[in-house]
């Protein structure tokens, strides 16, 4: 398989795991101290860096840094969209297309000398 492709599966999955550590506790730990919600979260993260390491070594195979960064971003908002719209309860707004948009831009610009 190819390692753009390995790496991009193993960022969704960290990204999983760390929008879960760093979000969930909002609505799920919310009653409990903030000192419990942080060592929670920092055990979910731990998931997160055991794929998220992986991917990125993968990933500077064939990619450069800001690539890699970018790549991140945009699996970071295909992650937290539904994460805030189904798990969070959040309303659908229309700055999230936005936000897109804007990375749609920056992959782009990142990405185009490999086009």
């Amino acid at each position: 398989m190819h390692p753009v492709l390995i790496s991009i599966g193993l960022l969704l999955l960290s990204n999983v795991f760390m929008t879960f550590a760093w979000y969930a506790h909002l609505k799920s730990l919310n009653h409990k101290p903030w000192i419990i919600a942080a060592l929670v979260s920092w055990g979910i993260a731990l998931f997160e860096y055991l794929l998220q390491v992986p991917a990125n070594r993968i990933g500077y195979t064939v990619l450069n840094v800001g690539q890699l960064k970018i790549l991140q971003e945009v699996i970071t908002l295909t992650v937290f969209v539904p994460f805030a719209l189904y798990y969070m309860k959040e309303p659908l707004k229309l700055d999230f297309l936005w936000a897109g948009l804007c990375l749609v831009g920056a992959v782009y610009f990142v990405f185009r000398s490999k086009l």
